[in-house]
Protein backbone atom coordinates (compact mmCIF):
# COMPACT_ATOMS: atom_id res chain seq x y z
CA UNK A 1 0.00 0.00 0.00
CA UNK A 2 2.98 2.20 1.05
CA UNK A 3 4.52 1.70 -2.51
CA UNK A 4 1.64 2.78 -4.44
CA UNK A 5 0.93 5.64 -2.74
CA UNK A 6 5.15 6.99 -3.08
CA UNK A 7 4.51 5.81 -6.86
CA UNK A 8 1.17 8.35 -7.04
CA UNK A 9 2.93 10.84 -4.99
CA UNK A 10 6.23 10.67 -6.76
CA UNK A 11 3.85 10.92 -10.40
CA UNK A 12 1.80 13.81 -8.81
CA UNK A 13 5.01 15.74 -8.35
CA UNK A 14 7.01 14.99 -11.62
CA UNK A 15 3.72 16.46 -13.17
CA UNK A 16 4.17 19.91 -11.95
CA UNK A 17 0.23 19.76 -10.39
CA UNK A 18 0.21 21.52 -7.14
CA UNK A 19 -1.10 19.26 -4.26
CA UNK A 20 -4.73 19.68 -3.23
CA UNK A 21 -5.89 22.55 -1.39
CA UNK A 22 -8.43 22.39 1.86
CA UNK A 23 -11.07 24.95 1.90
CA UNK A 24 -12.92 25.78 5.22
CA UNK A 25 -16.60 27.08 3.63
CA UNK A 26 -17.65 27.14 7.00
CA UNK A 27 -16.24 29.14 10.12
CA UNK A 28 -15.90 26.59 12.94
CA UNK A 29 -15.79 29.68 15.73
CA UNK A 30 -18.95 31.42 16.40
CA UNK A 31 -18.78 35.38 16.73
CA UNK A 32 -18.61 34.98 20.59
CA UNK A 33 -15.89 32.47 20.51
CA UNK A 34 -13.76 35.17 17.96
CA UNK A 35 -14.58 37.80 20.48
CA UNK A 36 -13.27 35.97 23.68
CA UNK A 37 -10.46 34.23 21.70
CA UNK A 38 -9.44 38.16 20.43
CA UNK A 39 -9.67 39.11 24.26
CA UNK A 40 -7.19 36.27 25.33
CA UNK A 41 -5.10 37.01 22.10
CA UNK A 42 -5.14 40.75 23.08
CA UNK A 43 -4.33 40.17 27.35
CA UNK A 44 -1.11 38.52 25.67
CA UNK A 45 -0.59 41.45 23.72
CA UNK A 46 -0.82 39.94 20.38
CA UNK A 47 -3.11 42.59 18.48
CA UNK A 48 -2.51 41.58 15.33
CA UNK A 49 -4.40 37.76 15.70
CA UNK A 50 -6.62 40.04 18.41
CA UNK A 51 -7.70 42.75 15.25
CA UNK A 52 -8.32 39.52 13.43
CA UNK A 53 -10.84 38.03 15.87
CA UNK A 54 -12.44 40.75 16.74
CA UNK A 55 -13.03 41.74 13.01
CA UNK A 56 -14.58 38.52 12.29
CA UNK A 57 -16.90 39.04 15.57
CA UNK A 58 -18.14 42.57 14.92
CA UNK A 59 -20.94 41.91 12.88
CA UNK A 60 -22.89 39.43 15.70
CA UNK A 61 -21.01 41.16 18.58
CA UNK A 62 -20.18 44.87 17.61
CA UNK A 63 -18.89 45.60 21.38
CA UNK A 64 -15.97 44.43 19.46
CA UNK A 65 -15.89 47.62 17.81
CA UNK A 66 -15.04 48.88 21.29
CA UNK A 67 -12.14 46.33 21.63
CA UNK A 68 -10.69 47.36 18.21
CA UNK A 69 -10.99 50.52 19.32
CA UNK A 70 -8.85 49.64 22.39
CA UNK A 71 -6.31 48.10 20.39
CA UNK A 72 -5.63 51.10 17.79
CA UNK A 73 -5.28 53.87 20.60
CA UNK A 74 -2.93 51.46 22.41
CA UNK A 75 -0.89 51.11 18.78
CA UNK A 76 -1.18 55.20 18.72
CA UNK A 77 -3.36 54.57 15.23
CA UNK A 78 -5.76 56.87 17.10
CA UNK A 79 -7.56 57.86 13.80
CA UNK A 80 -8.55 53.79 13.65
CA UNK A 81 -9.30 54.21 17.14
CA UNK A 82 -11.85 57.16 16.59
CA UNK A 83 -13.93 55.85 14.05
CA UNK A 84 -13.99 51.98 16.15
CA UNK A 85 -15.47 54.16 18.82
CA UNK A 86 -17.75 55.99 17.16
CA UNK A 87 -18.82 52.43 15.26
CA UNK A 88 -19.12 51.10 19.05
CA UNK A 89 -21.00 53.90 20.40
CA UNK A 90 -23.38 53.96 16.83
CA UNK A 91 -24.43 49.95 17.47
CA UNK A 92 -24.51 50.73 21.54
CA UNK A 93 -25.45 53.70 21.99
CA UNK A 94 -26.68 52.81 25.92
CA UNK A 95 -23.02 51.04 26.88
CA UNK A 96 -20.80 53.85 28.77
CA UNK A 97 -17.65 52.70 27.81
CA UNK A 98 -16.66 53.12 24.09
CA UNK A 99 -18.47 56.89 24.74
CA UNK A 100 -15.91 57.09 27.64
CA UNK A 101 -13.02 56.36 25.57
CA UNK A 102 -13.46 58.03 22.85
CA UNK A 103 -13.63 61.09 25.59
CA UNK A 104 -10.54 59.78 26.54
CA UNK A 105 -8.82 59.50 22.99
CA UNK A 106 -9.98 63.02 22.64
CA UNK A 107 -8.33 64.40 25.93
CA UNK A 108 -5.27 62.78 25.05
CA UNK A 109 -5.03 64.38 21.78
CA UNK A 110 -6.08 67.86 23.32
CA UNK A 111 -8.58 68.02 20.07
CA UNK A 112 -12.57 68.27 20.38
CA UNK A 113 -12.50 69.17 23.89
CA UNK A 114 -16.18 70.40 24.09
CA UNK A 115 -17.47 67.00 22.23
CA UNK A 116 -14.93 64.80 24.22
CA UNK A 117 -16.65 67.05 27.50
CA UNK A 118 -20.68 65.57 25.65
CA UNK A 119 -19.31 62.21 25.46
CA UNK A 120 -17.90 62.21 28.39
CA UNK A 121 -21.51 63.36 30.41
CA UNK A 122 -23.43 60.61 28.53
CA UNK A 123 -21.11 58.15 30.11
CA UNK A 124 -21.22 59.11 33.01
CA UNK A 125 -25.06 59.18 33.35
CA UNK A 126 -24.82 55.52 31.94
CA UNK A 127 -22.44 54.11 33.96
CA UNK A 128 -23.32 51.65 36.41
CA UNK A 129 -23.27 53.18 40.15
CA UNK A 130 -20.10 51.22 41.04
CA UNK A 131 -18.14 52.22 37.94
CA UNK A 132 -19.31 56.09 38.16
CA UNK A 133 -15.43 57.29 39.95
CA UNK A 134 -13.98 56.40 36.51
CA UNK A 135 -16.05 57.97 34.55
CA UNK A 136 -16.33 61.05 37.05
CA UNK A 137 -12.31 61.46 36.04
CA UNK A 138 -12.30 61.31 32.36
CA UNK A 139 -15.00 63.96 32.78
CA UNK A 140 -13.01 66.28 35.09
CA UNK A 141 -9.99 66.12 33.46
CA UNK A 142 -11.76 67.05 29.90
CA UNK A 143 -13.51 70.13 32.21
CA UNK A 144 -9.74 71.00 33.37
CA UNK A 145 -8.23 71.32 30.03
CA UNK A 146 -11.41 73.41 29.11
CA UNK A 147 -10.84 75.66 32.00
CA UNK A 148 -7.46 76.37 31.30
CA UNK A 149 -7.71 76.75 27.60
CA UNK A 150 -10.87 78.88 28.06
CA UNK A 151 -10.20 82.33 26.43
Amino acid sequence: MYRIFALLFGMFLMCGCSLPRIAIIEDPLTPEEHLKLGMAYEEKGDFEHAIKEYQAAVKQYPVAYFYLGNIYFKESQFDLAEKNYQKAIQKLPDNPRPLNNLAWLYYTQRKNMHEAEELARRALALAPADEKATYRDTLDRILEVIKATAP
